[in-house]
C-alpha cells in the first residue's frame, strides 16, 4: 500500500473541505459585504411595531421594559415620552417602535455573521475561523516547492502580506 505524503493530504482536505463549505462561504461572504453598509440604510425596510407594554413606566426603566440597554428619553411632552426611533405614552401604556431593519433571510445571514459567545451558533464561527487558517496553511501543499507555480505563489503571497500589513498600518 502506497503512503500517503503530507502533500496528498492535505491537498485532499483542502479539496473536500472547500466543497464542504461552499454554502457558508458563500454566506460569510454575501453579508460581508452587506455589512460594509450597516450604518447606512441600504436594502433595509421600515418596519413599525406598536404594542401596549402597561401605564406609567418610569422613563428610567422604559429600556429595560423594552429589552433595550441603549434605549434612551430624549424628551418629555404631556405623557408622551420621546427616544430613538419611537415613543411612549404613559397614560395608554401605547409605545410605538419605528425601525429599519434588512429583508428576513439578510438579516439572518447577517446575525450569523456577528455571532458573539453567547449566541446559538458562535462554534461555528470558530469551526469556520479554524477552517480558514486550515485553507490558508495547506494552500503551501498544493504544488510541489521545486516548481514554477509554487516560487510564483510565493511572490503573490508575499505581495499579499505587505497589502494586508499596509491596510493594518496605513
Amino acid at each position: 500500500m502506497a503512503k500517503i505524503t503530507t502533500s496528498q493530504w492535505m491537498r485532499t482536505y483542502h479539496r473536500y473541505l472547500g466543497f464542504f463549505l461552499t454554502g457558508i462561504m458563500a454566506v460569510y461572504a454575501i453579508s460581508g459585504i452587506i455589512l460594509i453598509f450597516r450604518n447606512t440604510d441600504f436594502l433595509k425596510k421600515e418596519y413599525t411595531t406598536q404594542k401596549n407594554i402597561g401605564q406609567y413606566i418610569a422613563a428610567n426603566q422604559l429600556g429595560k421594559v423594552l429589552k433595550n440597554k441603549r434605549l434612551k428619553v430624549e424628551k418629555e411632552e404631556g405623557d408622551v415620552y420621546y427616544f430613538k426611533n419611537g415613543t411612549y405614552n404613559k397614560t395608554s401604556g401605547e409605545v410605538i417602535i419605528t425601525q429599519k431593519r434588512l429583508p428576513y433571510v439578510l438579516d439572518k445571514m447577517t446575525h450569523l455573521h456577528k455571532a458573539k459567545s453567547g449566541e446559538r451558533f458562535y462554534y461555528l464561527n470558530i469551526f469556520f475561523g479554524m477552517a480558514l487558517l486550515f485553507f490558508v496553511v495547506s494552500a503551501f501543499w498544493m504544488y510541489l516547492p521545486s516548481t514554477s507555480i509554487f516560487r510564483k505563489g510565493m511572490y503573490f503571497t508575499i505581495i499579499g502580506i505587505l497589502f494586508t500589513l499596509i491596510l493594518l498600518f496605513v
